[in-house]
């Protein structure tokens, strides 16, 4: 659900130090919002708040939000606990094997080029065909 930014209210965080924002800034305004925040039926914020001041800060009026409803305080602060806990940072290989895939299909091989070439060619071809089967 899309709310106003506006309309949120920000009640006491365990979370006290957001971080350096400007990554995610630049992830918003790159890619947009990949996972909504969570607000209770009051706008009170659950989860997201790194999210939503990143968003603020890049001058978003609004935002998407999963309304929770009917949650005790005890719910909402195991929410805001379980969301800021549960998350696994890549290990180093990780991280290192996703770039190395990014920079072979941002700037592919030679011969991978010529490939992608003869399959783009290929399809065009079994296309043409299909189109001339239906007349």
């Amino acid at each position: 659900m899309l709310i106003q930014i506006s309309d949120i209210k920000i009640k006491k965080r365990v979370r006290k130090d957001l971080g350096n924002l400007d990554d995610l800034k630049d992830s918003l305004r790159t890619y947009g919002l990949l996972n909504p925040i969570t607000v209770n039926r009051k706008y009170e914020l659950i989860a997201g708040e790194r999210r939503l001041q990143a968003a603020k800060a890049i001058g978003w009026t609004s935002i998407n939000a999963n309304v929770i409803d009917n949650l005790t305080e005890l719910d909402e602060l195991e929410m805001e606990i379980e969301e800021n806990n549960q998350r696994k940072e890549f290990t180093e290989q990780e991280l290192l094997e996703g770039y190395k895939r990014l920079e072979r299909l941002r700037n592919p091989g030679f011969f991978y080029r010529i490939f992608l070439f003869f399959k783009h060619l290929w399809e065009k071809i079994v296309e043409f065909f299909k189109g001339k089967k239906k007349n």
